[in-house]
């Protein structure tokens, strides 16, 4: 270990313990919401950048003042701004549907690794101020706008009769985004990806699925 690294080895602990609570934050809220990345995922992205940032900065050479270092510490956070990429790019999932889901998800590994890089340069209250911000994105914005727009379903429709599916689907109109059609063992089936008000409470959007003659509504998701 360095004479700079002994020096500074607590407010060093205190970055990197920093950066897993902020991390963990961020990854609380995404776990409430049941999405793909939660606690443990953001707690070590956060933590490993943290950790990358310091190791570039401070673990090349026994030096005695920061100023005096003689290296390029944002070669390894270039690095992990790309790298992060390839993790997050694995959260983004397209359905057969079209509908793309883990977006939110993946920028927000992605700003996760931004917050741990800068605890492990000494902004700790810049990285917090950050991790505020994030989750007044993710969950206060969602509550507010909850209402606001249209979202994708993926519903699922059968009938032993043709002619009543088509009807239902053709009522639909314009919100059909994507259709698939077929038959099996004498009863037809359709899979539609559809675009609804997010306004529509649910029990009224599934009495309305729910009320074409002659089809049933095996699956909505």
């Amino acid at each position: 270990m360095n004479a700079l690294i002994e020096q500074e080895i607590i407010p060093l602990v205190i970055r990197l313990v920093a950066a897993a609570a902020m991390g963990a934050a961020i990854g609380y809220e995404r776990e409430f919401r049941g999405k793909g990345a939660g606690v443990r995922t953001h707690m070590l992205v956060a933590m490993g950048a943290c950790l990358f940032m310091m190791i570039s900065k401070y673990a090349f050479g026994d030096i005695g003042q920061y100023e005096t270092a003689k290296f390029d510490a944002a070669r390894v956070a270039a690095g992990v701004v790309s790298g992060i990429g390839f993790l997050g790019g694995g959260l983004i999932i397209k359905s057969k549907t079209n509908l793309i889901t883990g977006l939110t998800t993946a920028a927000g590994l992605w700003v996760t690794a931004a917050i741990g890089l800068g605890a492990g340069s000494g902004m700790v209250l810049m990285a917090a101020i950050c991790t505020v911000l994030v989750i007044i994105c993710t969950e206060i914005l969602n509550a507010c706008h909850f209402k606001l727009g249209y979202h994708q379903i993926t519903v699922v429709f059968t009938s032993e009769d043709e002619k009543a599916l088509e009807s239902a689907i053709q009522q639909l109109g314009k919100p059909v985004k994507y259709l698939s059609f077929s038959k099996h063992d004498g009863k037809y089936k359709a899979e539609i990806n559809l675009r609804v008000p997010k306004k529509e409470k649910p029990f009224e959007l599934i009495s309305r699925l729910t009320s074409f003659p002659g089809v049933e509504l095996e699956s909505m998701e």
